[in-house]
């Protein structure tokens, strides 16, 4: 049986120890290749570096290579995918990403999300898992680039016997998968016991302004949202601690819808 071959990469750039985490856990699932912006990504969904000369460095996590690339998540998997890599990955694997990408419109501003659909362009599919934080483990990392060492050891006694679940579900090892969808993974912080896998849709959920005044210029600052209170969505199944799959599939962007 041939060892599935999979590119990983993110858009917190390859300092997160969540990314550390799942390069940890997709060496026992194939042959990886990793590929990871320089600098974090977020919020630039499935942009493409257009303007700007990409370098490459190759440095080394958990004594594993990992090309470093100054672009978006997207432009690492075009450039991996046709220039890095010897043949083509069966698999795009984007995150573990720091924060929910759960409902529409987060969904499609994510960087993590913005990788697997440049894979589903070119006819691979993704896989984009991300990871609930509490608000004190996400400002600590907003401030300090680092979490605690007993918040690390929490997430990856809970995160590897998930990843572990999700990827029996997701990667059998009887065959390869083959489709150009992308399913987006959402862990929860605090996992029910026990923790479902369950299928969801998009909520949908839409966030205001992302901007706010700081002197005379304006900075990022997410304004308070209302949630889609219908259960069986992304957001509602991560409000009761299980974990969210939720599939998109780029080839209905294409297909004729009849009038209503």
């Amino acid at each position: 049986m041939r060892q599935m071959n999979i590119l990983l990469t993110n858009d917190d750039s390859h300092i997160s120890p969540l990314f550390h985490l799942a390069i940890d856990f997709l060496e026992s699932q194939g042959r990886l290749t990793v590929v990871a912006p320089k600098e974090e990504q977020s919020w630039t969904g499935k942009s493409i570096t257009r303007f700007s000369n990409l370098h490459v460095d190759e440095i080394r996590i958990h004594d594993h290579a990992v090309y470093c690339v100054d672009g978006t998540p997207a432009a690492c998997v075009n450039l991996a995918i046709y220039n890095l890599m010897d043949e083509p990955p069966d698999l795009v694997v984007s995150g573990i990403n720091m924060g929910l990408n759960t409902g529409i419109s987060f969904a499609m501003s994510s960087g993590t999300l913005g990788a697997c659909l440049e894979a589903n362009i070119a006819g691979i599919p993704g896989i984009a898992i991300s990871q609930e934080l509490d608000r004190e483990t996400y400002q600590k990392w907003n401030r300090d680039c680092s979490f605690e060492q007993s918040t690390i050891d929490r997430l990856r006694a809970q995160i590897d016997p998930l990843l572990l679940r999700v990827a029996g579900d997701m990667i059998p090892v009887d065959h390869l998968p083959d489709e150009p969808r992308t399913w987006n993974v959402n862990f929860p912080f605090n996992a029910a016991n026990p923790c479902d896998l369950v299928h969801t849709s998009l909520s949908h959920t839409y966030y205001a302004s992302i901007y706010k005044q700081a002197g005379d210029h304006y900075r990022h600052d997410l304004s308070p949202f209302p949630k889609d209170p219908r259960p069986l969505t992304d957001d509602a199944v991560i409000r009761d601690g299980h974990v969210s799959l939720t599939e998109i599939d780029i080839l209905d962007l294409g297909r004729l819808q009849r009038p209503v």
